[in-house]
């Protein structure tokens, strides 16, 4: 029998879903860890007063993400901001081409121009190329001697540089584009510096795109003016190579960070990710099932009253699906909130699930599976400069991320 849950809990000042323990930052919320185990599918409050469920089990996440039944077009964005009577409108809404924020058809059509560029076997080509990037940085670490920040010389510059020569983005302008990225993911940010960074954004992207107009390339942005320049308007060119510059760097620069971070915590499992080469892939998968640098995805909305697991999700109700919980539930993953390379982290959804799940997923696997490795064998006593406890997070990002990971060997 279904049952509508109208408990919530208290109001948060940024969503619980983006939330970290705090004694280990790696792990979820402690009320993120309580609500799977008691409440799995139940109400609470967003940062503007206002309701929503949150789903935290491994297979409710998964039935939520593969429901068409759950609209992914955005809700105001107001629902994530404390209520301010005297506070400005809610932004626009998301732009046409970031189909990331749309349903089918319009997010189909628009996802089947560009998914050939992204498949495994077109991701095998880029493989030399990124070697060659990974080496080049390593390289500059060498020369420049410990300490470092990591993030500065590696981790942000590495994917930075991949996503520029994949869509065509020049790379000097690598610095304002993860500055904007950046913000972009921010929770907290004031209305009005977002409502300039979305603007910075659009204005920056329309000049490539106008450009492209006229002499496409061979990167990925000429490629979609080449064959579906009839078909897509310069609005959705703009939308969606913005969304794939930020995704395509941002969250791939924090697992990179991250990780290494997580790595030098666990030497023992460093040194099998040095030592044995063919462990590497599986050892990514597990540190992406660990970590959830994405904690949650955008907030969805019931299009029509769902059951999931006994719970009901009245139409109109918005949800919010914990991806880091269920790569953390117990049920699924036998000592799930251990990082440990002998885990089966199948079925993980660091990349989400569903029609949403991550296009550029194929990208981000090859450069951790090129970097990590490089990374270790070259400052095999890769370490911290800093005690742990000074390294600082960003607490209020959508995408889990540092500020700076200061290293040395």
């Amino acid at each position: 029998m279904s049952r509508t849950d109208n408990r919530v809990s208290d109001a948060q000042s940024v969503p619980l879903t983006y939330q970290r323990a705090p004694d280990c930052p790696f792990d979820p919320a402690p009320e993120i860890v309580r609500r799977r185990a008691e409440d799995p599918i139940a109400r609470f409050l967003l940062p503007s007063g206002d309701s929503a469920w949150l789903v935290t089990r491994h297979a409710d996440v998964r039935a939520v993400l593969s429901d068409p039944r759950f609209s992914s077009v955005p809700p105001p964005d107001s629902l994530l901001r404390p209520p301010d009577p005297d506070g400005p409108a809610d932004a626009p809404p998301i732009p046409p081409g970031m189909f990331v924020g749309m349903d089918p058809p319009g997010h189909t059509r628009l996802r089947r121009m560009v998914t050939g560029e992204f498949t495994v076997k077109r991701m095998d080509r880029l493989r030399p190329r990124i070697e060659h990037i990974v080496a080049e940085h390593l390289d500059a670490m060498a020369r420049a001697g410990g300490p470092v920040d990591l993030m500065k010389v590696f981790a942000l510059p590495i994917p930075s540089l991949v996503i520029c020569e994949l869509l065509g983005v020049p790379y000097r302008d690598r610095d304002d584009f993860q500055r904007r990225s950046r913000m972009a993911v921010e929770v907290d940010v004031r209305h009005e510096d977002g409502m300039a960074n979305f603007m910075e954004m659009h204005e920056y992207m329309a000049g490539l795109v106008a450009a492209q107009r006229a002499d496409p390339g061979d990167d990925l942005l000429g490629m979609l003016v080449r064959e579906h320049g009839d078909d897509i308007t310069d609005e959705e060119l703009i939308g969606l190579t913005n969304m794939l510059l930020s995704a395509g760097h941002e969250t791939t620069a924090n697992v990179l960070a991250i990780g290494t971070l997580l790595l030098i915590r666990h030497p023992d499992q460093a040194a099998v990710i040095r030592e044995r080469p063919e462990v590497v892939e599986h050892a990514v998968e597990e540190m992406l099932r660990y970590l959830s640098v994405v904690p949650s995805t955008l907030v969805r909305t019931a299009l029509a009253d769902v059951t999931i697991d006994g719970t009901t999700i009245p139409a109109g109700e918005h949800v919010m699906v914990s991806l880091q919980s269920a790569n953390r539930d117990g049920a699924r993953y036998p000592d799930a909130d251990r990082f440990d390379l002998a885990h089966d982290p199948e079925l993980h959804v660091a990349f989400g699930h569903g029609i949403h799940h991550c296009l550029g997923r194929p990208l981000a696997r090859m450069e951790l599976q090129v970097a990590f490795p490089a990374l270790l064998r070259r400052f095999p006593t890769l370490r911290l400069a800093v005690p742990f406890e000074d390294i600082q997070f960003r607490p209020n990002a959508a995408a889990y991320s540092l500020e700076s990971l200061p290293v040395t060997w």
